[in-house]
């Protein structure tokens, strides 16, 4: 365990200390000079000779002849990211990087109401992230956890009884900015077909997933009737906005960030109790560094967890409608590499050492599938839907 020693600069020698490289490297400076620091705190050196202090740099010029400049709606396909100012959050919907046009011939807006992303995610998300965002086994919950939490810190794991629960992470608790929900929704979700969410249904996605945070939009709760739009999603203030330092959210000067968290780094304090060791540092009572900002207390309203879909056709099998909810995700996408339902070759080379053996891996979990596809539910009923999905591939 090293400590870093707060660092004091002196008109003849100075001590660069890096936190990436974990470097320690002695320079004389004038008394006049400036020292120029990194975003870790670590002092910036003149490359001098083809050399940064005591390692070479690559100075080649790269040529690239491959390749063609992208058009303007190429980029406009790809240039879906948001940011917490309101930069990038979509006003229209959007596809192959034009404005999708509504029957009346004008620009379709894009929104979406808290009921439609409920039956969105049930249809795309509940099966990994579970009901309400409980969350599944390998899958993170979305609900859940305090502001409040985000201060505790254990101070000894390995004691007999440790001194409090750590920090409970989620949507409402963490994130300090309903952008980066959006953007994260859109590009990398749902799991199984990632980016294929238009601008409307993630909005209606965003809406659903606020309203079972509990968080309020400029004071009103967020009802299933609740539209979700541009201008009402920039009005969203998430409760651990003042949660994070230093502020790197800067609209002036962009520089302005990385200028804070330059500041922030150089003074080992902000991460270290300021004292160089390598040997028997602690003594006494463990210090716990303390967050800086008074964090207001939030906590999600619990929710109710739902009993399994029940398929409107009675006509249907019985498992139908679990493996629709709970499996289809991963077994009906052949991109996923799970053997996909309908595939009698694929499911034949799972079942050849015998179906007892396809129940162990599914219960157990295998390769990439957490036991049980990640559901609480008993070894019998999960048989019951392996049994429907080789009945379904024969």
């Amino acid at each position: 365990m090293c400590i870093l020693e707060n660092i004091k600069l002196k008109a003849t020698t100075v001590v660069g200390i890096s936190l990436s490289a974990s470097l320690m490297i002695t320079s004389a400076f004038g008394a006049d000079k400036k020292i120029d620091r990194a975003v870790d705190g670590g002092v910036k050196y003149d490359v001098k000779n083809s050399k940064y202090t005591s390692y070479y740099v690559n100075d080649q010029k790269a040529k690239f002849s491959h390749g063609r400049i992208p058009t303007k709606t190429e980029i406009a396909a790809w240039n879906v990211d948001v940011m917490p100012d309101g930069t990038g959050v979509p006003e229209f919907d959007m596809k192959h990087g034009k404005v999708v046009l509504g029957d009346d011939g004008k620009s379709k807006k894009a929104q979406g109401s808290v009921e439609q992303g409920a039956e969105l995610y049930d249809a795309k998300c509940g099966m990994c992230h579970g009901d309400f965002g409980s969350g599944g086994k390998g899958y993170p919950a979305l609900t859940g956890g305090t502001v409040g939490s985000l201060k505790n810190q254990l101070m000894n794991p390995a004691d007999e009884n440790p001194n409090m629960d750590p920090p409970q992470r989620s949507i409402g608790s963490y994130w300090p900015y309903a952008s980066t929900l959006f953007w994260y929704v859109q590009d990398a979700m749902p799991f199984p077909n990632p980016k294929s969410l238009s601008n409307s249904e993630t909005y209606a996605l965003v809406a659903y997933l606020l309203s079972i945070n509990t968080i309020k939009i400029d004071g009103k709760e967020l009802t299933d009737d609740y539209v979700l739009d541009r201008e009402k999603f920039l009005k969203i203030k998430m409760p651990n906005a003042n949660g994070f330092y230093p502020d790197v959210d800067t609209k002036k000067d962009p520089k302005q960030g990385v200028k804070n968290m330059t500041k922030f780094m150089s003074d080992p304090k902000n991460y270290g109790t300021g004292t160089k060791c390598m040997k028997d540092c602690i003594k006494g009572k463990i210090p716990v560094l303390k967050i800086a900002n008074e964090l207001n207390d939030f906590q999600p309203t619990p929710s109710t967890k739902r009993d399994w879909f029940v398929p409107e056709n009675k006509s249907a099998h019985p498992m139908q409608g679990v493996y629709e909810e709970k499996c289809s995700a991963c077994h009906g996408n052949a991109a996923i590499g799970a053997p996909v339902v309908g595939d009698k070759d694929a499911w034949a080379k799972v079942t050849a050492k015998g179906i007892d053996a396809v129940y162990k891996n599914g219960i157990n979990g295998i390769n990439g599938m957490p036991p049980k596809g990640g559901h609480d539910m008993s070894d019998a009923d999960f048989n019951k839907i392996v049994d429907y999905m080789l009945e379904s591939s024969k």
